[in-house]
C-alpha cells in the first residue's frame, strides 16, 4: 500500500480531541494539522488568512452545497467560484489543502470535514472523539481557565457550530458512528488510551484493506 497514512479526528468541545490528535502524531512521527491549515489554506487560495479564523468551522445556509461542490470541481478561475461568498470560498480552500496534504504525507487532520474530503480515499482512518458531560466541562475548566457555567456554555456554543458546519459541508452527520470508521469515548479511556486505539485499529484497517486489495 503505497498511500500515506492520514487520520482524521472530529470532536467534542472539552473532549480532548485537539491534545489526542497531538499526541497521536507524536508516537506516529508525523505532523497534526489543526489551526495550521487554516495558513496553510490562506497561502494556496491567495485570501487574506484573518478571513479562515472569521469562518472556521462556522455553518451557512446562504448557498446550496451543490453548486458549491460543482465549482470545485471546476477550479478557482471560474466566474462561478469569483461570485462565490466568501464562506465557501474559505471551505473550498481547506478542503483542496487537505487533499494535497494527504497526497504528499502521512498526517492527523483535527475538525475542518476532513473526513468528508478524504472520502473514499485509501488508508484513511476517520475517528470521532466524545465524552462525558462532567469530563469534558472539568478539561474546559483546566485547560481554558473557565467557570463552570463558561465551560458550559462554551461547549454547548462550539459543538453547535460544529455540528451545523459538518452537517451542511460533508452531508453525513456529525457525531453519528456510521460517519466515521472508529468513535473513542475519551471520559472512558483517558488521552494515551485513546491514542493506543487509534493507532491499533489504523494498523487493523490497513491489514484488512491490504488483504482486500489481492
Amino acid at each position: 500500500m503505497n498511500e500515506k497514512l492520514v487520520i482524521t479526528i472530529g470532536r467534542q468541545c472539552g473532549s480532548g480531541g485537539r491534545a489526542i490528535g497531538q499526541k497521536l502524531a507524536e508516537e506516529l512521527g508525523i505532523k497534526c494539522y489543526d489551526k495550521e491549515l487554516l495558513a496553510m489554506a490562506s497561502k494556496n487560495s491567495g485570501l487574506c488568512e484573518e478571513l479562515f479564523e472569521t469562518h472556521d468551522e462556522k455553518p451557512t445556509s446562504s448557498f446550496l452545497y451543490s453548486l458549491v461542490m460543482d465549482t470545485y470541481s471546476l477550479g478557482y478561475t471560474t466566474s462561478g467560484y469569483m461570485d462565490m461568498p466568501i464562506n465557501h470560498k474559505v471551505f473550498l480552500a481547506q478542503f483542496d489543502t487537505i487533499k494535497k496534504l494527504a497526497e504528499e504525507e502521512s498526517c492527523v487532520i483535527v475538525g475542518r470535514c476532513g473526513d468528508y474530503a478524504l472520502a473514499e480515499r485509501p488508508n484513511t482512518v476517520t475517528v470521532f472523539i466524545c465524552g462525558n458531560e462532567a469530563e469534558k466541562m472539568k478539561r474546559m475548566e483546566e485547560v481554558y481557565n473557565m467557570t463552570e457555567s463558561n465551560a458550559k456554555d462554551a461547549m454547548v456554543k462550539t459543538d453547535k457550530k460544529r455540528s451545523s458546519y459538518y452537517n451542511y459541508y460533508s452531508s453525513k452527520k456529525w457525531g453519528d458512528a456510521k460517519s466515521y470508521d472508529l468513535c473513542i469515548n475519551s471520559s472512558a479511556v483517558g488521552i494515551d488510551g485513546a491514542v493506543k486505539m487509534i493507532i491499533d485499529f489504523a494498523k487493523t484497517k490497513q491489514e484488512y484493506e491490504k488483504q482486500h486489495q489481492k
